[in-house]
């Protein structure tokens, strides 16, 4: 038996949305003078262990929530100050685009460049002042449900179980936390968030949601390299072309930059390795004149739900909401998604508490919720974006970006057509015999490197004798059918070096290979639960505080 706690409002994730709707939730409750309980579980070691984005900010949702969060010292300080964009046209040549070609939502005037997770930090420490409890180091492991069908909260994962299952001397069940209300705010393809898509059939509406890869490094530069608030952006070398993505390098404070690649996980090519394409992509003269000399200081990816508007979910069902990324409310157009995923935990936040102050005692559908939603300036920014990354996948970066341009620029969004694109990411990998093998640089050391290196400075690490946490539908597949037919893909598209193909003589009988699942070395990032090819991969949450570790990403 599991001991239980009861709250008003249980959150899971504190990232920018469950952590704008914890606050939300206690100022609202402040304002009317009344009791609230909530809580809000991450499964980080700490608040902001687990984000990673570029990140450009726009202060639009944080301006509503904490009108004075300068004087209350939010950590946005480096305000954009230039705008570049480029187009990479081979290893050496680029062409830098006019600002006037470029559409609107790309423009940064007006947004920060800070790290997201300080600014997580910083809202969990104004949710704890606000009275919100939250608890690192405590993964929701499972959905609870009332007898109704209503989801009725959730539970922790148990602590000190075995590789065998077996419990350890360190054994700690977990904890049931009941609410009224229940808010999954766990990011992009949250693995609650999946079975509650199933369940309630939450996105029978919409569009396939469509997904990419962002890879990010932070490096200290030579100052006289520096220059603060300046933004690059591009696309082209060294993707091929049915290969979409772009890059980002970021001037932050104290003599740093942020850089980073984005590759959209609808690619063709299983030779293709995203974290190899990142590092030959630092020795482009647009990105080596700011990173020669340079030391690099941290390293992680994340997917990122970019399927925009057409792709949202019905975010409601009885008993809680989807909220953030775990619902794709992301502004790829914009490449933002942290003003988008406060505002729609706020919007949940005010929902949940009418609920709660009319009487209700939880279990129903906030229908409430979507009313507010359709009246906000979220869904009116989505909705004016919706064809931006259709138009990019069907037409290419060329014609892609002049649609946009005229959608943009010139109609504010609102032409009268909306673009679909329901062709799902997995599916689109070819086999690889449809290609010639990529012949990766062997990284320098000083631009480019290797993944373990890499995962090294994510300061990721798991408890080793624990249940991996990455489960195989069929443990036969990897080499029966992906190796033969793609070359076994997740040896490439993980960005972390948690799939091998390793050739092993006790197994001569048996082909002499076998599938290896290096778990410890996992970030988080959910990539191989989109991409896989058979879908026979299912992330789903290690023990509490495991993973990476992010400090200033």
């Amino acid at each position: 038996m599991r001991e239980s706690m009861e709250f008003d409002v249980v959150i899971v994730g504190a990232g920018p949305s469950g952590l704008s709707a914890a606050c939300r939730l206690m100022q609202q409750a402040q304002a009317a003078e009344q009791d609230l309980t909530v809580c809000v579980v991450e499964k980080g070691s700490e608040v902001g262990a687990h984000i990673l984005s570029g990140a450009i900010i726009e202060p639009r949702a944080l301006n509503e929530l904490f009108s004075d969060w300068k004087e209350q010292g939010a950590p946005l300080n480096t305000p954009v100050t230039e705008d570049q964009l480029f187009l990479l046209k081979s290893e050496v040549k680029a062409q830098k685009l006019p600002n006037l070609v470029v559409p609107k939502t790309m423009h940064n005037h007006g947004n920060y460049i800070a790290s997201l997770g300080n600014l997580c930090r910083w809202l969990a420490e104004q949710a704890e002042q606000l009275g919100v409890e939250i608890f690192p180091g405590f993964a929701a492991a499972e959905i609870l449900y009332r007898e109704d069908g209503s989801v009725k909260g959730i539970a922790t994962g148990d602590m000190g179980i075995s590789e065998t299952g077996a419990q350890k001397g360190s054994y700690m069940p977990g904890m049931e936390l009941h609410a009224k209300y229940t808010l999954f705010a766990e990011g992009c393809r949250g693995h609650l968030g999946k079975e509650l898509y199933a369940k309630f059939d939450l996105d029978a509406d919409a569009d396939a949601q469509h997904y990419g890869i962002g890879i990010k490094e932070l490096w200290d530069i030579d100052p006289a390299q520096h220059a603060p608030g300046l933004v690059l952006h591009g696309s082209g070398w060294p993707l091929e072309k049915d290969t979409s993505g772009g890059f980002f390098l970021y001037h932050t404070e104290n003599n740093q930059v942020v850089v980073g690649l984005i590759i959209d996980l609808n690619y063709a090519n299983p030779h293709l390795s995203p974290f190899d394409e990142f590092q030959r992509l630092k020795h482009h003269p647009v990105l080596k004149q700011y990173l020669d000399g340079g030391k690099r200081v941290s390293y992680g990816a994340r997917a990122i739900a970019k399927g925009g508007f057409n792709a949202l979910p019905k975010m409601t069902f009885p008993g809680g909401l989807v909220i953030g990324c775990n619902a794709g409310t992301l502004n790829f157009a914009k490449i933002k998604g942290t003003h988008t995923a406060m505002k729609s935990g706020m919007l949940a936040a005010e929902a949940v508490f009418d609920a709660i102050s009319g009487g209700c005692e939880g279990g129903n559908e906030l229908t409430g919720f979507t009313e507010r939603f359709k009246d906000s300036w979220l869904y009116d920014e989505l909705y004016r974006t919706r064809n931006f990354g259709p138009a990019m996948h069907k037409f290419g970066p060329m014609l892609g970006g002049a649609f946009n341009f005229i959608d943009q620029n010139l109609f504010g969004g609102k032409l009268p057509v909306t673009l679909r694109d329901n062709h799902v990411d997995y599916a689109q990998l070819k086999p690889a015999d449809q290609f010639t093998p990529i012949n990766y640089p062997k990284p320098d050391g000083k631009l480019s490197f290797d993944k373990l290196s890499s995962v090294f400075l994510s300061n990721t690490n798991h408890e080793e004798d624990q249940p991996c946490h990455l489960k195989l539908s069929d443990a036969d597949l990897p080499l029966n059918k992906n190796l033969p037919l793609y070359a076994e893909p997740a040896q490439r598209y993980c960005p972390a070096g948690v799939y091998e193909v390793v050739e092993d003589d006790a197994l001569e009988g048996k082909g002499g290979q076998r599938f290896q699942i290096n778990g410890q070395n996992c970030l988080h990032c959910k990539t191989c639960d989109i991409k896989d090819p058979a879908q026979n991969i299912t992330w789903v949450t290690p023990e509490g505080g495991g993973g990476p570790n992010y400090p200033n990403m």
